[in-house]
This record gives structure tokens, sequence and C-alpha cells, in this order.
């Protein structure tokens, strides 16, 4: 993690535009219950999630390499961190991704020096609400 948490208010306030890999379907995952909280906090979220189009208010993706170049600089993750590897291959493929936020108990050390070795603030291990609402006044 190559960002500080007195720097969360900075990324909360300057992206608000956020893809979300693993937006689940299943209204009581935090994968879809904190995405819902973003969006009620005024942030336009994408998901990506195979097989589906659209999930509540979300539109969905099958890939990052699917979403709008503008959609995709603010990237959350709710993946396995054995999965992570191919998160930031996928990341590094596409290009453009600014910030790579991992969930509270995602984390991969090898992954994560990946991205930042290629410019991108990496968070990890941390719940992006709880968070949020900690920079809150």
């Amino acid at each position: 993690m190559n960002v500080n948490p007195n720097q969360f208010k900075e990324l909360f306030d300057k992206y608000h535009h956020i893809t979300v890999i693993g937006l689940s379907p299943k209204p009581e995952k935090p994968s879809h219950q904190i995405p819902l909280f973003m969006h009620s906090k005024g942030y336009e979220v994408v998901g990506i999630y195979p097989g589906e189009k659209r999930i509540g208010p979300f539109d969905i993706f099958e890939s990052l390499k699917d979403v709008p170049p503008a959609q995709r600089k603010f990237v959350n993750v709710f993946r396995r961190s054995e999965d992570i590897p191919a998160v930031v291959d996928q990341i590094l493929a596409v290009g453009g991704v600014e910030v790579l936020w991992l969930q509270l108990g995602i984390a991969n050390t090898e992954a994560e020096s990946r991205a930042e070795r290629a410019g991108i603030k990496v968070v990890s291990n941390r719940c992006w609400l709880v968070d949020y609402n900690n920079c809150q006044p």
C-alpha cells in the first residue's frame, strides 16, 4: 500500500467515477452493499461481474477493457487475494487506472508492488465505506 490513510479524503474528493470488480448481485453481500452506499453519496459506479448486464442501479461490464476509460480511473476490488495478480495484469493491459483499492481482507504484496511501479496509487486491506465515513466531518 503506497497511500497513507491521511490521503484517503483527497482520493474520495478527486475520484467520483468508480469501477467495482466483483460487484455482487446478492444484496446481502458487502460487494453489493458498499457500491450502493457509494452510489448514495453521489459516486458514479459501474461494475464488473461476468454474465450480468445490470445489477440494481449499476451498469455491469464483462471485463475492465469494456469499461469506458473515464470510468476506470478508480478501481475498487472485491476478489480473493490470490486473484489480484490477474486483476493487476488487466489493469496494466488496459491502462488509465490511477487508483487500485483492495477491500478489507484483500492484499497481494507482489501484485501491489507491480501496480505501484506502474505509478498506480494502491490501497489494500481497507474498507472503502469505513474509510469514507472516517473522513467525514
